[in-house]
């Protein structure tokens, strides 16, 4: 009889998918992790080729915020 697993490998690290945030589980096992499955992941990579994901254009200059190091 086998003792059981014990450490970081006895439980699955569980995240919520990027794309539409179901529970799925981040290992090895999920050839599509982070992600659930290969419909989400192409799902997010199609968003990054068509250039969805973008930075806003009127980002704040240090200026506004002032220079951390002088502080």
């Amino acid at each position: 009889m086998s003792e059981p697993k014990s450490g970081p490998d006895s439980v699955e690290r569980r995240v919520r998918c990027p794309a539409c945030q179901q529970w799925c589980v981040y290992s090895p096992r999920n050839p599509y992790r982070p992600f659930c499955s290969a419909i989400c992941k192409g799902l997010d990579l199609g968003a990054w080729a068509s250039e969805s994901f973008r930075l806003p254009e009127d980002t704040p200059t240090d200026g506004e915020f002032g220079d951390p190091k002088l502080h």
